[in-house]
């Protein structure tokens, strides 16, 4: 059987693991890809809190081979479970940031025919050789992650909001998805592929996709599928300030009731935990008294339309039951269904 095709449950993320704070991990912009290990960088943990539905939705897309496209809304967490699995796991992350500009051919390899040619016009010796074509190609993500399970290393890769780029894109890369290979057009005789045999050194791939264009049903066929929802246990949230370094009780109680009572109106983009971790991040800079979270300071951290904040202007304050007003887990009961990480 084909590796592409094969179910390996050799690797499995344990989102609860026992993780060091710093590990140093194989640095990934080497050209060309070393035979061994020659560089590391140090890397902070990243404090990522993966719900068990999520968690197995990794393990399933690496035991298949298949990437995993997360879906959600923006700053839900999609970006960073690439992150959080790549530390976890000990491995390089390769990532690809895609723009509207972004060829599927840039996740393999970049061919540098303006430089050959200027190359070329030079006296022999005053510049790069035009006659060897390998000097002129630079692998991309995808193309390191092959070439580095050549060598034997696995990677992690992350394809960043495929939906902004052309429609196109996500059909040109189906055959390399699928095999894991891929030929260089300029140099003849050129190949990369995982090795057929070891399904354990296949790129654990992670799309994430934010709905701003229909993705092709082939690409779809070719995925795992996850829809990374907002978390609807206030419980979670406050786990998830908590590790992200917010240690102050009433100070996560009081901007998660902020931010339950935001997303409960009808706002044009509702915030995130992304805008939440912001908005946290700097009400604890400033040391802003817990008492002033209703009166909505620093706003802009947290809603990005206009009609949003005038909207929230109006919200009505709550009542006394806590430093906000209330007892946060009385607005969202523990446990309802489809909150799973962040």
């Amino acid at each position: 059987m084909r590796t592409r095709h094969r179910v390996d449950t050799s690797t499995r993320f344990d989102p609860a693991a026992a993780l060091p704070e710093h590990r140093r991990i194989e640095r990934v912009d080497l050209e060309p890809v070393p035979a061994t290990v020659t560089d590391t960088v140090e890397v902070g943990r990243e404090p990522y809190i993966a719900g068990p539905r999520l968690a197995e939705a990794v393990n399933v897309a690496v035991a298949l081979g298949r990437p995993l496209l997360l879906q959600g809304d923006p700053g839900a967490g999609k970006t960073r479970l690439a992150h959080a699995v790549a530390y976890a796991l000990g491995l390089p992350l390769e990532e690809m940031y895609v723009k509207s500009t972004t060829r599927a051919q840039d996740l393999l390899y970049s061919y540098d025919a303006v430089r050959r040619l200027y190359d070329a016009q030079l006296p022999a010796g005053t510049a790069g050789d035009p006659r060897n074509v390998g000097d002129y190609v630079r692998l991309g993500p995808l193309g390191r992650a092959i070439a580095r399970a050549e060598q034997g290393r696995r990677s992690v890769l992350l394809i960043d909001e495929i939906d902004k780029a052309d429609i196109d894109f996500p059909n040109d890369l189906l055959r390399e998805l699928d095999q894991l290979a891929f030929d260089v057009a300029e140099q003849p005789g050129r190949r990369h592929a995982v090795p057929e045999n070891r399904p354990d050194l296949r790129p654990i791939i992670f799309v994430t996709n934010n709905e701003e264009r229909v993705l092709p049903s082939a690409f779809l066929r070719r995925c795992v599928f996850h829809f990374v929802e907002f978390p609807r246990d206030v419980g979670l949230l406050d786990e998830i300030l908590a590790a992200h370094d917010v240690p102050e009780a009433a100070l996560r109680e009081g901007a998660i009731d902020v931010l339950v009572r935001l997303r409960s109106l009808n706002l044009t983009k509702r915030p995130g935990l992304s805008e939440l971790l912001d908005w946290v991040g700097y009400l604890r800079a400033v040391q802003t008294p817990v008492v002033e979270l209703d009166l909505l300071p620093y706003i802009g951290a947290l809603l990005k339309v206009r009609s949003d904040v005038a909207l929230a202007e109006t919200m009505p304050a709550p009542s006394a039951a806590s430093p906000s007003g209330r007892v946060v887990g009385e607005r969202l009961p523990r446990g309802l269904p489809g909150g799973d990480g962040g």
